[in-house]
């Protein structure tokens, strides 16, 4: 199989799955017991928070170990509504991931505001700045979230501007990293009110995640003061070790994004080359590297969508988010960017690993061709 659905889950990376083992077998304590293998648990957990601070340039302190970017998502806005006036609002991107964007909805009804992007999926960072001065009923949002590059197109977000732009008008800023951590290198990440990740995209154990949170955080989960209070109940020490490895491992790998970028523009030659009237979603801005979101021509026979006849040939890709797939209603996404209902259902993403060749896109070219050649 040809596997390019990396930004739903990447596969378990060796590093993460041996430091997982390792883990598993030195440290079988909870962490939160007072007896010789809780401490033993209780420091390797700390070893994996000083170096995950380190690497995001936050304190170990602000940081939470989670379950995900869903968990940490929701935790966000339940604190943020229990600690804002019942008129609060917040505002978030159009094109944000669901997880971000329903947990608003739930936390805050009626009390969101959606940042408009541009054509290319680009956050419109000037309507933002409009907006930010303008408040939100004639006052401050309770937060702005902004992802750091975009799960369904890989499109690269300003959200450092943003960031600063909040800063300077004492409004929390919101940063999900999903997408970006172990692609892209994590400076100024840590400068952001609230940020958090999901480990699996980055070859980690699925189930591992974390959250940085500002002073007074009210967690979403109670029963324990695990966490220092913040989240309740037994920490995932072998998670965090299997998160941590998949990180530095990645981090280890970035000095050849600019290679990987010139290999993401020989993939798209070859896969237009291969679909006449086909076109990149996201075409002309700042891309990831590993994510090519394409616009298949039209096929005779509409009933199965190009996922779908992918899949059969041995192709694992995506018609969009993982959290959405399954749904009948178009991305929000490619609406925010102006793409419609009826090409959205087009809308294919194929999204690759570090481990990625250039005979590997050769291949799913191929075999894209030979579905449009037999149902166009």
């Amino acid at each position: 199989m040809l596997y390019f659905d990396h930004n739903a889950t990447a596969p378990l990376s060796p590093a993460a799955r041996a430091a997982w083992l390792e883990a598993q077998e030195l440290f079988p304590g909870n962490p939160a017991s007072t007896h010789w293998a809780g401490r033993r648990a209780e420091a390797a957990l700390e070893t994996s928070r000083a170096w995950l601070a380190g690497w995001l340039g936050c304190g170990d302190a602000d940081l939470v170990f989670t379950s995900g970017a869903t968990e940490a998502a929701n935790a966000v806005f339940a604190h943020l509504a229990h600690s804002a006036g019942r008129t609060a609002g917040v505002m978030v991107s159009a094109v944000e991931h669901p997880c971000v964007l329903e947990a608003a909805e739930r936390w805050f009804p009626s009390r969101v505001v959606r940042l408009p992007v541009l054509s290319g999926g680009v956050l419109d960072l000037d309507a933002a700045s409009g907006l930010l001065r303008g408040g939100f009923n004639a006052g401050r949002p309770a937060a702005v979230a902004l992802m750091a590059a975009n799960n369904e197109t890989g499109v690269i977000q300003p959200w450092a501007a943003l960031r600063d732009l909040c800063r300077e008008r004492d409004i929390p800023f919101i940063c999900d990293a999903t997408q970006w951590v172990g692609r892209l290198p994590a400076e100024g990440l840590g400068e952001c009110a609230f940020l958090f990740a999901s480990g699996h995209k980055s070859g980690a154990p699925v189930g591992t995640g974390f959250l940085k949170v500002p002073r007074g955080f009210t967690g979403l989960l109670s029963g324990g003061d695990q966490e220092d209070g913040r989240r309740a109940g037994t920490q995932n020490v072998a998670g965090a070790a299997g998160l941590v490895a998949a990180l530095r491992e990645c981090e280890g790998l970035l000095d050849g994004v600019p290679a990987r970028l010139e290999m993401r523009g020989e993939a798209e030659r070859l896969l237009l080359e291969a679909l006449p009237g086909g076109r990149i979603v996201g075409a002309g801005v700042e891309r990831l590297w590993n994510t090519v979101s394409l616009l298949a021509p039209e096929l005779a026979d509409c009933r199965q969508r190009w996922v779908v006849r992918l899949d059969a040939t041995g192709v694992a890709g995506s018609s969009g988010s993982a959290c959405a797939s399954g749904r009948e209603q178009s991305s929000h996404v490619l609406r925010a960017m102006g793409v419609g209902a009826g090409e959205s259902d087009r809308v294919l993403r194929l999204s690759s690993g570090w481990g990625t060749s250039l005979e590997d896109w050769r291949g799913v070219a191929e075999r894209m061709a030979a579905v449009f050649e037999r149902w166009r």
